[in-house]
């Protein structure tokens, strides 16, 4: 389940809203509350049956205590009483177990409500934060910055059309410079986040199986933007979130072991990558890239403070890149189906004049953990309870990489390698 079954039953009504303020529709709610009402019913009348059957169980006893002959027909009667109720008992628990899956799958379709700071609303209700550094004008200089296609293409660094012949469209190539840029990046932001932000590295794999991505949310939701390996009923990551996540499914960690923070980096593959035009072309939107995720187990108490922090830890990586910024707050209608609160981070590309997503950080509060059954034991012998669970890209980079030629480009077609990137690139990337 998702949200669990106590909080629907009490608090109905905000679940019913907190669906209609993502756009969901909010019948799936009472579709799972007359479920569970029937499936109660059911039980009910179950526990009624088998405690007549134990009865009847009893007068069988007595009776042949008395002397009745237990092939005779007053025992045979009370005993195909007992079969009738025994056959009524297995019909009822077959229903049990129909309503029981449908109620499981209800539960799974209702959306995680918003938290109550979150503003209500499509993408115009989201609302900036904070900004960092100041964003270039396209033209600056005296000359006018290019989109990163062009100054990839000056360089000889991405091959779109080999990546389109080999894979089809949406699966970039980067050569030489562009290969060791991605390297670079994947290694500095991993030794970011493990050095100075204290997570362990997790190298997981690039598939999941179902129970995994019905886990974090990507089934029944997502499923259609995910590519699936049908033969071995496997799906390939559109995020290291799904492993990693699913790595503490099924268990009771103790109080101590918490919080439990992770970075991975994975490829990640996603089939949607949205319609045709100038906010799609280079990289912008691709069917493969890769991304370094950042996965936080939480104590309940402790997981909007993790939030905050998980965000500046994204900050940095991009204060350090030099790359000027903006911090969005996620209004509901625009932050998806599992997020109780979720933050973007936009970078300014200034070639495309525009704020470029490459990160967001969501706190799922208790709503994955339940999907994957994963709790905290507060105390030794406590009864468990669930935990919190949030993740952040920490950055994704195809978009990182736009914003990087875009920023640091120079005249003569060469750029800028940032700072931290320079022990592993050099000072500058140039054609050739």
């Amino acid at each position: 389940m998702s949200v669990g079954l106590q909080r629907l039953r009490e608090d109905a009504a905000a679940i019913r809203q907190g669906a209609l303020d993502k756009g969901e529709d909010p019948a799936v709610v009472d579709e799972a509350l007359a479920a569970d009402e029937r499936l109660r019913r059911l039980r009910g009348e179950t526990d009624g049956l088998k405690a007549q059957r134990k009865q009847v169980s009893k007068r069988i006893e007595v009776a042949i205590r008395a002397g009745s002959d237990p092939r005779g027909p007053d025992v045979a009667a009370i005993r195909d009483e007992s079969t009738e109720l025994g056959r009524r008992i297995e019909a009822l628990d077959a229903e049990i177990g129909q309503v029981d899956a449908t109620l499981a799958d209800l539960l799974l379709r209702i959306p995680n409500p918003a938290d109550p700071d979150v503003p209500v609303g499509g993408a115009e209700a989201s609302t900036i934060v904070r900004t960092w550094g100041e964003p270039l004008p396209r033209a600056a200089d005296g000359w006018q910055r290019r989109p990163h296609w062009e100054v990839a293409d000056g360089l000889g660094i991405f091959d779109l059309a080999g990546g389109a012949k080999v894979a089809g469209s949406g699966f970039p190539v980067y050569r030489g410079a562009g290969a060791a840029l991605q390297r670079s990046l994947i290694d500095f932001f991993l030794q970011l986040h493990i050095t100075e932000h204290g997570m362990t590295e997790v190298w997981p794999p690039a598939v999941v199986n179902e129970q995994s991505a019905r886990g974090t949310g990507q089934i029944p939701d997502k499923e259609d933007q995910m590519y699936v390996v049908t033969r071995d009923g496997l799906y390939l990551v559109p995020t290291a979130e799904v492993p990693v996540t699913n790595l503490h499914r099924d268990e009771i960690i103790d109080a101590a072991r918490l919080p439990i923070r992770y970075v991975a980096y994975s490829p990640c593959f996603r089939r949607e990558a949205g319609a045709a035009g100038a906010k799609t072309r280079g990289i912008l939107r691709v069917h493969q890239f890769d991304k370094v995720e950042m996965v936080c187990f939480e104590r309940p108490n402790e997981s909007n403070e993790t939030l905050e922090w998980l965000t500046q830890c994204a900050e940095v990586c991009l204060q350090r890149l030099g790359l000027p910024y903006r911090v969005k707050l996620m209004a509901t209608g625009d932050m998806g189906f599992v997020q109780a609160k979720k933050y973007d981070l936009e970078v300014w590309a200034p070639g495309v004049e525009d704020w470029l997503e490459v990160s967001s950080v969501s706190n799922f509060r208790d709503y994955q953990a339940r999907r994957m059954n994963i709790r905290w034991r507060p105390d030794a012998g406590a009864r468990p309870e669930v935990l919190h669970t949030l993740n952040g890209s920490g950055l994704a980079l195809a978009r990182t990489v736009a914003a990087i030629l875009e920023v640091y480009q120079r005249q003569d077609g060469s750029v800028d390698v940032p700072e931290p990137l320079r022990p592993r690139l050099g000072e500058r990337l140039t054609a050739g």
